[in-house]
């Protein structure tokens, strides 16, 4: 694909009125040249996520050590203690009702972990991302809900916890994906509130994706612009044709 990042950064940007910059995130078998390992501790690997909106660095799974659930979603190395973090952690949620064991087999996982997880601004992507991930509001997710459909042939899934599992998602099956989001990381993330969700659409068809997203975003203005004329109109009385509708939209 183009390694044009800066365009199609700006793109998605402009198109959907992002009030956040994509964030790349790629899979990587060896530290990238001029990419500075994480420094830093974080309480959860969806905090990279937001980090990544300002700042190019490489994770290892020691890095993702205190968020064992987004080590299993990522396949990392997972030492003795963070195996430990995670029978602890999904015991909780068991006895909460909140995750049961049938619902492991549920949660998108990589099918194998990679040695580094390198986070970035889309715009300055070292590498080719395996996946973009936006943060989006709803009247953005309808236009990326459009586009996917029409790149893809069909709709992407609505995903819960964990958000995490996004990443493998759009990873693992080539499509773009919706997370929710999960309480977790509403708490970890000060960008993740209550009014916005994820969207992730696999690196390789962005420029895909990018290119229908422009054009869905312009119609989508026009068009809502259209049904506003209709309903001032009728407001006032009028009975208004598709005609009447669109001599009012050209004015």
């Amino acid at each position: 694909m183009s390694r044009d990042f800066v365009r199609l950064s700006a793109a998605l940007t402009d198109a959907l009125s992002l009030h956040r910059p994509p964030v790349a995130i790629c899979f990587a078998e060896e530290l990238p040249p001029g990419v500075a390992p994480y420094a830093g501790q974080a309480p959860a690997g969806c905090l990279f996520w937001q980090e990544a909106a300002n700042a190019t660095f490489a994770t290892a799974a020691v890095h993702h050590a205190l968020c064992s659930i987004g080590v299993y979603t990522h396949r990392l190395e997972m030492p003795a203690p963070v195996e430990r973090d995670l029978q602890d952690a999904l015991k909780v949620f068991g006895d909460l009702g909140y995750v049961r064991p049938e619902d492991l087999a549920a949660i998108p996982t990589l099918p194998a972990g990679p040695r580094y997880v390198v986070y970035s601004p889309l715009a300055s992507a070292p590498l080719n991302p395996d996946v973009v991930l936006l943060f989006v509001q709803a009247a953005q997710t309808l236009i990326l809900s459009e586009a996917t459909q029409q790149v893809e042939g069909g709709f992407p899934p609505a995903l819960g916890r964990p958000a995490c599992a996004i990443v493998p998602q759009a990873a693992n099956s080539g499509r773009g994906a919706l997370s929710l989001g999960c309480c977790g990381a509403r708490a970890y993330l000060d960008a993740l509130i209550d009014d916005i969700a994820l969207f992730a659409l696999p690196g390789a068809r962005l420029e895909a994706y990018v290119e229908r997203i422009e054009e869905l975003a312009k119609a989508n203005a026009t068009l809502t612009r259209f049904h506003r004329l209709r309903r001032d109109a009728v407001a006032s009385g009028a009975m208004p044709t598709v005609a009447d509708s669109l001599a009012a939209l050209s004015r």
